[in-house]
């Protein structure tokens, strides 16, 4: 890897939410940067104004900066590059279209859609691989110049060698040879005068100053379009780098929406937008997609700060990544473990808060303690600690029946505790527990039987934090209704 400072880009186009590959590649941009003290710099490819998405621009920037991914430079923060969206550089483009013509590298193409259709299904018919035939390749210049002035429609196709190989090096995957004669005269600019991203993204890369150009593997097969384009000009080649591919979770086959589909529908996403409304955490995301297409360790944690320490080029690798929602589990519970409990505190209030829960900071801090190990995202603190900021519990009447046990015998024991508890002028938890067990031991009784009952009618389901501890949080008056509540409900059963 250049120790030379890094300018790298991610350059999204808005036609869809914010997907976990544009992430990744996003944070292997980031880290190359950092790590080099260079700029990362945010692109908006919105040339394809047929798939533009409202809103989907925003997304992205919101998306980048919840995972603290912070660009440099971009469209809503400026910078000596600019403009930052490719719509506003159109001029830039059809310059350099100019420049390819003039040089005898592109030529205006006045084939008409229908003309370029036709030639399409013949060529399937005959089982080619479509392309064009290369009719206004051979037009006198002067002759395309007259028809342009005349303001009949074209586009501008890249003349493509057609002789000899291509050859095109990726950093990952070594020289990628490809016979010319297999090569396409792709389009550059279109009728509109917009240009495609063949053209666009070569341009602009150049022009901004972009050092590696870090990208998905779809565009390998057009790796050998691009290298000439940006030969033609006479540039320095970026250094290139094409990711892996992201595969279905059975590791068969790439991601397609209906896995997307599935995901949803088990508390997954592969959108960055949903993975805050999930409880995924920013540290935890990262960590997770990190590893796919970086080789170190797999269950490696690591902090932001911690990657860019460790980052470097030469580690990643062109293996395709099965898609693991299991290991996003593992790093996003681990790096909940890691926070300070403020800092834990004030991302789970807004969970809380969406259950209409009133939440009090000081109550907030004590319970976090008692939750933490058991939270795997950050929603879940409202199935583990909800109670805690409710006036009442309804507990399910059969659960407040312990095993072993009738309605009868277990409202007993309900109330044996209430006097007990009651007679307590201290209710901490190192207070209240002892006479507790002391009662366990000289009823016969199991202690998964009565703290059983307990744990169902103070907090009103099965499965809670530690039971005392969460008792002296509630508080006395409060777990003294429940309990008696839990009494009237055995009662009535």
């Amino acid at each position: 890897m250049s120790i030379k400072p890094a300018r790298t880009r991610v350059a999204p186009s808005p036609t869809g939410h914010m997907h976990l590959a544009t992430a990744r590649v996003a944070l292997y941009d980031y880290l190359l940067a950092k790590k080099t003290g260079g700029q990362f710099v945010l692109r908006i490819e919105d040339t394809d104004l047929t798939r533009t998405v409202p809103g989907a621009e925003q997304e992205i920037m919101d998306g980048l900066r919840w995972l603290g991914l912070h660009y440099d430079e971009g469209p809503d923060v400026g910078g000596a590059y600019g403009p930052y969206r490719q719509t506003d550089r159109r001029e830039i483009y059809q310059a350099h279209a100019k420049i390819l013509v003039d040089s005898g590298h592109a030529y205006p193409c006045f084939c008409s859609p229908d003309r370029l259709e036709k030639l399409r299904q013949e060529q399937m018919k005959r089982k080619e691989n479509p392309r064009y035939d290369g009719l206004c390749r051979s037009l006198d210049p002067d002759d395309a110049a007259r028809r342009v002035a005349s303001g009949e429609k074209y586009v501008i196709r890249f003349k493509m060698p057609q002789e000899g190989a291509t050859t095109a090096h990726d950093l990952l995957r070594g020289d990628i040879v490809t016979e010319n004669k297999q090569l396409n005269d792709y389009v550059l600019l279109k009728s509109d005068g917009l240009p495609t991203y063949h053209l666009a993204a070569m341009v602009d890369d150049h022009e901004m100053g972009i050092t590696h150009v870090l990208r998905g593997s779809e565009w390998l097969g057009t790796f050998p379009l691009h290298v000439n384009v940006v030969r033609a000009f006479g540039w320095e080649e970026p250094l290139w780098i094409h990711l892996s591919v992201f595969l279905k979770p059975s590791g068969k086959g790439k991601l397609s929406k209906r896995d997307t589909s599935l995901a949803m529908k088990d508390g997954y996403s592969v959108f960055i937008k949903d993975m805050s409304e999930l409880g995924f955490t920013p540290e935890g995301v990262l960590n997770w997609i990190a590893l796919m297409g970086w080789g170190v360790a797999e269950d490696d944690v690591m902090t932001l700060d911690q990657m860019i320490d460790r980052f470097s080029v030469d580690g990643l690798t062109a293996s395709p990544a099965a898609i693991n929602f299991q290991k996003l589990d593992h790093f996003n519970a681990t790096h909940i473990r890691l926070f300070t409990t403020e800092d834990l505190a004030a991302r789970l209030k807004p969970y809380f808060a969406r259950e209409g829960l009133n939440v009090n900071d000081e109550t907030l801090l004590k319970i976090v303690p008692l939750i933490r190990e058991r939270l795997v995202t950050l929603d879940d603190c409202v199935s583990f600690g909800g109670f805690f900021f409710k006036e009442d519990v309804t507990p399910v009447p059969e659960d407040l029946v312990a095993k072993g046990l009738d309605a009868k015998q277990s409202a007993q024991v309900a109330r044996s505790a209430y006097e007990i508890l009651a007679a307590q002028p201290d209710f901490r938890h190192e207070k209240c527990e002892p006479p507790l067990r002391a009662y366990v031991e000289e009823s016969g009784l199991t202690a998964n039987q009565v703290f059983g009952i307990l744990r169902v009618a103070v907090t009103g389901q099965k499965v809670s934090p530690p039971l005392f501890e969460s008792m002296e949080i509630i508080g006395r008056e409060t777990c003294l209704r429940r309990i008696q509540n839990a009494i009237e409900i055995l009662q009535r059963m």
